[in-house]
């Protein structure tokens, strides 16, 4: 299902419960009474739960905007460290240089054509991929150095390997759903109590009222879709991508 008929849905869904619950529960009052002697404790109440839950509602967006930023940054290195291990290998031989490379353009190929949809999906890295970055570290310190120049590169060849697997592993790390259930919980519960409150202001069925009533529900809806699509950097519609990937290694894209 696409992301944005998801929020659609959700929106529309949150609009027209409040709005039904608003005009079932105004039947229910009658003529005679008065909104305006709604006790000031309640209006004092309403207005702090809201701006505690809008605190809440800050946080979570930042928390899950930060996991994405540091998501597409471990992409990133992990892109760039590679680059370096592929430029770096120029000092070697020609058969160990090829064979680096090719290994290296092998690894940024399963990752862009098979690894990335297998996160989406399951929130992990692959074995194979491991392997194949495994392969790509074998390459470069099985090998040994002949010349002084070559001794020079050796080590921040390895260094730039190592780089490229501490990147690996955050990237994993990062795959899958990084909200805590407990906090959705938290989440969920707290934009029912918020949109609840709003009918201890006893809402009339005038066209002002409902719209306002309506709007911040879709407002409450759309914030907690945003801390979704976010909460999965690698699965949902705002993710990060291979970008890195493709603009250091373009001829591997097509597989």
């Amino acid at each position: 299902m696409s992301e944005w008929l998801v929020l659609t849905i959700a929106m529309a869904s949150a609009c027209a419960v409040v709005l039904t619950i608003a005009v079932l529960n105004n039947r229910r009052i009658g003529e005679d009474d008065d909104p305006s002697e709604t006790p000031d404790v309640i209006e004092y109440m309403t207005m702090m739960i809201g701006v505690v839950y809008a605190i809440v509602l800050g946080l979570a967006i930042a928390g899950v905007w930060e996991g994405r930023s540091a998501a597409q940054e471990s992409v990133r290195l992990e892109a760039q460290a590679l680059h370096e291990v592929s430029a770096r290998s120029s000092v070697y031989p020609v058969e160990i240089r090829d064979r680096i490379r090719a290994d290296v353009d092998a690894y940024v190929s399963y990752v862009i054509n098979e690894e990335w949809e297998a996160m989406t999906e399951t929130g992990s890295i692959t074995e194979r991929g491991t392997q194949l970055l495994d392969r790509v570290r074998a390459d470069v310190t099985d090998y040994q150095p002949k010349t002084d120049h070559e001794g020079q590169s050796y080590q921040p060849l390895v260094d730039q390997v190592a780089a490229a697997d501490d990147a690996r592993g955050s990237r994993g790390q990062s795959a899958g759903a990084t909200m805590p259930g407990v906090v959705w919980f938290g989440l969920i519960t707290g934009a029912m109590v918020t949109v609840g409150l709003i009918f201890t202001l006893q809402i009339r069925r005038t066209f002002r009222e409902l719209l306002l009533a309506g709007l911040f529900s879709v407002l409450i809806a759309f914030l907690l879709f945003l801390i979704w699509d976010f909460d999965s950097p690698f699965g949902r519609g705002i993710s990060a991508t291979t970008a890195p990937f493709v603009d250091l290694f373009p001829h591997a894209v097509g597989g």
